[in-house]
């Protein structure tokens, strides 16, 4: 009997953890999807984006000494800053280039913001300090019996709903939301009818950005660990999770992450947390070979 209950509550315990990080998976993959589903790149440099979130707001409070919810305010506003730049500088030339040339261009942005963030602080961990939150944000919320879920997770989960939500909102309620599923479907005809594709184009990189840097954050509080490689790592599971769900398509990369988040951590607890990374990898690849559109992704055929 003890055994049995030793087991659950590790399986408990392991549920909790994994839908934790598949919130964060999520809001990263739904950056990644976004762009894909309105004009079809996989932008690689989302990760990075995710990664300068953490190192601005660690930055802020730290060396400026900003209040860590300002901080966080200023470095989501800042990353939909550095996304509208990025769609400018690097995507928009190549807007009617061959969809290879944009790839390249955003692996090459990726290893560039890898190597800035290097350059500006330097390949050790770096950690938000304790202090930054309350002490109650790191005790128990809920506890039944050797399963505990802390006010950070249900914190981290609580944003993440938030900022779905609103997302939804954005895409279904709003003008601009029309226009991005209008320009999903067909960007000259969305162009004929008087929308200004590339400033809906460079909202959404805003949009997606921003929420990857709210993960970033979040993830450098759960984690307490900020590195110049973190964004290399989280995004390729999170496009994993986008992959998962279906890429382009905004409730697939929320279903997509919190699948990889429970897989992940049961995997983590079940097997090692070494085959974390693998095990992110690998249902990408099954995916990819056995049901490339994902879960709930649309089959589409693309015309030469």
């Amino acid at each position: 009997m003890e055994n049995l209950l030793e087991i659950s509550s590790l399986f408990l315990q392991q549920l909790v953890n994994g839908i934790t990080l598949g919130g964060v998976y999520a809001l990263i993959a739904v950056g990644y999807t976004m762009v894909y589903g309105v004009i079809q790149l996989i932008n690689f440099a989302h990760g990075e984006i995710y990664m300068f979130g953490a190192f601005l707001a660690f930055a802020m409070v730290t060396v400026f000494n900003v209040p860590f919810v300002l901080a966080a305010v200023l470095s989501v506003v800042i990353c939909a800053c550095f996304g509208i730049l990025l769609d400018f500088v690097a995507y928009r030339p190549l807007r009617n280039a061959p969809r290879l040339a944009a790839l390249i261009t955003a692996i090459g942005m990726s290893l560039f913001l890898q190597n800035l963030a290097l350059m500006i602080w330097g390949g050790e961990i770096q950690s938000f300090p304790r202090e930054v939150l309350p002490p109650v944000f790191y005790r128990p919320a809920i506890s039944f019996g050797d399963v505990i879920v802390t006010w950070l997770q249900i914190v981290i989960l609580s944003v993440t709903v938030v900022f779905m939500a609103m997302l939804h909102f954005i895409i279904h309620r709003t003008a601009v939301g029309t226009a991005m599923r209008a320009i999903s479907q067909d960007k000259t005809t969305a162009a004929l009818m008087g929308i200004n594709v590339n400033r809906v184009i460079s909202f959404t990189f805003a949009i997606g950005s921003s929420m990857g840097a709210v993960a970033g954050i979040l993830v450098g509080l759960y984690y307490n660990a900020i590195f110049h490689f973190m964004g290399y790592i989280m995004g390729l599971k999170a496009f994993a999770a986008a992959v998962l769900g279906g890429i382009g398509s905004v409730p697939g990369a929320m279903l997509g992450g919190g699948l990889l988040g429970i897989a992940e951590a049961l995997g983590a607890g079940y097997l090692s947390s070494a085959y974390r990374d693998g095990i992110s990898y690998g249902v990408m690849i099954l995916i990819i070979i056995f049901k490339p559109s994902g879960l709930i992704g649309r089959d589409t055929t693309e015309r030469a």
